[in-house]
């Protein structure tokens, strides 16, 4: 007889404010074994180049995620009807050494996804995605990219350190485990360093979307296009939390003016709907910084509705 799906906890069996301190107060275990999706933390911030605390995200994350209920009324998503979840705790970095981190990392997620468990990646700074796309290489070959971040994060170098939260899209594509023509940079803005800042990831051939190009509409259309764009193999969304404006998310690092909307955040998301999604994150959250814990409770909604976009989940009529 098949294993029964896994639940989280309903807020009916035990008040919403009890119970396990996991991602939606669902089951852990080590391992991904029978696992289709898994949440995963990674409590790292020792890439970051402003205001740190992203180590503590995962945590809070977890803590906030705690309102919300197996169902996605607005799409009709049932993920846990249809796969089975767990959160398989935190990768246990190196916290003084960055390098050894990435190995870690990277080791890590070889794991996780040898079975074909698709990752949900609590962050952590934004380093930590070049070691995930390591490991996703490896299994899938190059990976398509749905970014959001106020950054391009392609920095060449950062105090003249390679490997840092600014530079993982430059080492991603220097190590050939993305492919440029199946990228889409969303919300990037800000001031820069030259006028030109924008201009290498558009020749590398990235769509970048600058955030006023985003400003005062619906992003479905846009969307339309990113599916065009990234389909025709593995996906990976990576989603740094000062891509929202910090009006609504201002417990990150690098805070930057006239971002993205919560609702044109989700019809990001929910607009990957029907690619091949191997896994996502999100990133950047600092909750020192939030002191209302809007920006953590942002941040779980948004892994939840990566859930329910990947492969295989079931969508009620």
């Amino acid at each position: 007889m098949p294993k029964e799906l896994n639940q989280p906890l309903g807020g009916n069996e035990m008040p919403r404010f009890g119970g396990p301190a996991t991602m939606m107060r669902l089951p852990t275990q080590e391992g991904t074994e029978g696992l289709d999706a898994c949440f995963v933390g990674v409590p790292l911030d020792i890439g970051t180049s402003n205001r740190p605390g992203a180590r503590l995200a995962p945590r809070q994350i977890r803590d906030e995620s705690r309102m919300l209920r197996p169902y996605n009324v607005a799409t009709r998503a049932a993920p846990f009807d249809s796969l089975q979840v767990a959160d398989i705790g935190d990768v246990a970095i190196n916290t003084f050494n960055l390098l050894k981190s990435m190995d870690i990392i990277e080791e890590a997620y070889d794991e996780i996804i040898a079975g074909g468990c698709k990752p949900l990646t609590l962050g952590g700074d934004h380093t930590i995605v070049l070691p995930i796309l390591r490991a996703l290489k490896k299994k899938y070959g190059k990976i398509g990219i749905v970014h959001i971040d106020a950054h391009a994060d392609v920095n060449d170098h950062m105090f003249g350190e390679k490997i840092a939260h600014g530079t993982p899209f430059r080492r991603a594509l220097e190590e050939d485990l993305i492919d440029g023509d199946r990228v889409v940079q969303i919300g990037l803005r800000g001031t820069g360093y030259s006028a030109e800042d924008f201009d290498w990831p558009r020749a590398q051939g990235f769509r970048v979307v600058p955030a006023e190009e985003c400003w005062h509409k619906s992003l479905e259309p846009l969307m339309a296009e990113v599916r065009e764009k990234v389909a025709g193999g593995p996906v990976y969304i990576s989603f740094d939390i000062d891509g929202i404006d910090p009006a609504y998310a201002p417990g990150t690092g690098t805070a930057e003016i006239a971002g993205l909307t919560v609702p044109q955040a989700l019809e990001v998301v929910r607009g990957c709907r029907g690619l091949d999604i191997v896994g996502g994150d999100l990133v950047e959250v600092s909750p020192p910084y939030d002191t209302t814990g809007n920006t953590a409770l942002l941040g779980a909604n948004l892994l939840y509705e990566m859930l329910c976009v990947l492969p295989g989940v079931h969508y009620r009529d």
